[in-house]
């Protein structure tokens, strides 16, 4: 039987219940972390933790844990679910909305269930995405952080897989790239990697950064720039990134074709490398 982290203790997933007036439930009030176990241990744990507690602090959630204790309990719920290869979600809510709780407290839910990777097939041939009406409006104060409060995002999402498309893109009310419904993006011109600035503003995914400090080693040169849909339009290679999917190569952008049509020299190269990145930050954890 699944079983799950919720609160202070591992519990089977079919006892485990959370209150009615949840204010996550309620009104979105949460964030959530999706994080890749492989080999009993999480790649950039510390990268995760470290994003979560910046959005705790931005958006003032209630919170009692600390960092080992979210740590600890993401280990129990791993070795609780007999998995070597996971995928684990943590979600903290800002807990009950009772008035007359005299302690709130949050709420806390981490799961660990079967890693499952994207088809091979969309490495070796390159996938489609399409470009969304939607607007990501950068006076939203929960922009750049991983909210519960999903819903047009997976509007968006739907929508795109309607269309046999892997991925919708999303531009600011003023006409700049910003980011994927789970993913970030990232441009190739002339051999340089483009990506969106994090103050457009955008999540910064931990794959994101990932990738940024490849390329930093591997001599690739990369700007944090504003993206135009020209930009966008005009480039030699695209792909978007989240701690899944790792590197994903884009191939189309509706129907326009990006450079021959087939997953770009660059691409391959830190499709490569982040995987070997994730291999080894794996096996260098299990050794310790």
């Amino acid at each position: 039987m699944e079983k799950v982290f919720l609160n202070d203790r591992i519990v089977d997933a079919t006892e485990a219940h959370i209150s009615v007036t949840d204010s996550g439930l309620l009104y979105g009030m949460g964030l959530f972390e999706t994080m890749r176990c492989n080999n009993g241990k999480v790649f950039a744990i510390e990268d995760h933790l470290e994003r979560l507690f910046n959005s705790i602090k931005v958006l003032a959630l209630l919170n009692t844990y600390d960092k080992n204790y979210i740590k600890g309990a993401i280990g129990k719920v791993i070795e609780a679910s007999g998995l070597s290869d996971a995928r684990v979600r943590l979600t903290l809510t800002n807990g009950t909305t009772q008035a007359d709780q005299e302690q709130p407290e949050p709420t806390l839910l981490i799961t660990a269930t079967e890693f499952t990777p994207y088809p091979a097939e969309y490495y070796q041939k390159g996938v489609t995405v399409i470009l969304t009406d939607f607007r990501q409006n950068p006076t939203d104060p929960t922009c750049g952080h991983k909210t519960t409060s999903f819903f047009p995002r997976l509007l968006a999402l739907n929508n795109a897989h309607s269309k046999r498309a892997a991925e919708a893109l999303w531009f600011t009310d003023d006409n700049r790239l910003a980011e994927g419904c789970v993913s970030n993006v990232f441009v190739v011109k002339d051999s340089v990697l483009h990506t969106p600035l994090t103050e457009t503003p955008i999540l910064p995914g931990v794959a994101r950064k990932t990738v940024l400090q490849i390329a930093e080693k591997e001599s690739i040169e990369f700007v944090e720039k504003d993206i135009t849909i020209s930009e966008l339009l005009g480039a030699d290679e695209v792909f978007v990134t989240n701690i899944i999917m790792l590197v994903l190569p884009v191939v189309q952008v509706e129907a326009h074709t990006v450079g021959d049509g087939k997953p770009g020299t660059i691409t391959k190269k830190l499709i490569k490398c982040i995987n070997d990145t994730v291999s080894q930050k794996q096996d260098e954890s299990r050794d310790r």
